[in-house]
């Protein structure tokens, strides 16, 4: 095991603790609406990315990513919807935590995976293999399972799976550096993020001012982008399947939390359905691992 491989294994794992205790930062923030956190979040990310760029050795590739985009407007609309995406994932997050449904996020995290593939074979027309088949089958189960037997709906888990499955389809499609496309992201959804704040104000119901949660929000753009660049710096240096084994940590860390730190209820029916989730899991960390074996270079993204 060379450097860069121990390097990306432990880049890999810093970024999905760091979203794995995300809602403990959250909670940090007392007194705010979810959309006005997401305004700032939006705000201080692009301030943050911006600064990344201009400080770091990605200026020029920025500077080729940008110009690639604007002489190509269908990526430059993809990435702006990439963009949009996103902040519904962590519109989304921040509502769900902040209104107690940590459990939801972390199962929302759990079938992700499982959205991506199903994402894969509508629009990417990729085969799937029995295993694949059944750990949809087995995570369709759990939520059908959670709607009829607890009668909830979950909205918050499927949002989150799919938000953040269709934004790393369109990361996939529209391959340019991760710096540079974060930053561009923050970029286009900032006008959003403004509007938003210039309205609360007009309307007097802005919560930001001087008091600590007002200080923990100006940290959330590093919240926001560390996870991110440790991921990509991650990524690069180890195997996909690799990654997508160490991805289960996040939301393990905000079942945990659910349960222990945010007291939230967790009964045999809402076991039921993370059982048959962790089953689909399984089944999918299966499939992945015969494929790994059936490649000729496994250790190639």
């Amino acid at each position: 095991m060379n450097n860069e491989f121990k390097r990306g294994i432990i880049f890999a794992f810093g970024a999905y603790i760091l979203w794995g205790i995300l809602p403990l930062y959250w909670e940090l923030i007392q007194g705010f609406g979810a959309f006005e956190i997401l305004a700032f979040r939006i705000i201080f990310s692009m301030i943050f990315m911006v600064f990344i760029v201009l400080i770091g050795k990605n200026r020029q590739a920025f500077v080729r990513d940008l110009k690639s985009l604007i002489g190509s407007p269908i990526k430059l609309i993809a990435i702006i919807v990439a963009g949009y995406v996103i902040t519904i994932n962590w519109g989304t997050f921040i509502w769900a935590v902040t209104n107690g449904h940590v459990l939801q996020s972390s199962l929302g995290y759990y079938i992700n995976p499982i959205v991506s593939i199903l994402l894969a074979l509508i629009f990417l027309k990729e085969r799937f293999n029995k295993f694949e088949w059944l750990a949809i089958i087995l995570a369709f189960i759990g939520v059908l399972y959670m709607t009829i037997k607890i009668g909830e709906f979950p909205f918050v888990s499927l949002l989150l799976a799919f938000s953040f499955g269709i934004y790393s389809l369109i990361k996939k499609l529209v391959p340019i550096d991760a710096i540079s496309s974060i930053t561009i992201e923050c970029i286009v959804t900032a006008p959003a993020g403004f509007i938003y704040l210039w309205y609360i104000w007009q309307q007097q119901q802005m919560s930001f001012g001087i008091n600590s949660s007002s200080l923990w929000l100006i940290f959330s753009g590093a919240v926001t982008a560390v996870p991110l660049i440790l991921f990509s710096a991650g990524a690069r240096r180890i195997p996909l399947s690799l990654t997508g084994f160490i991805q289960y940590v996040g939301p393990t860390l905000m079942f945990i939390l659910g349960i222990f730190v945010f007291k939230e209820a967790f009964d045999v029916d809402q076991l039921i359905t993370f059982v048959f989730i962790w089953l689909g899991i399984i089944v999918y960390s299966i499939s992945q691992y015969l494929k790994i074996k059936k490649s000729k270079n496994p250790v190639v993204n």
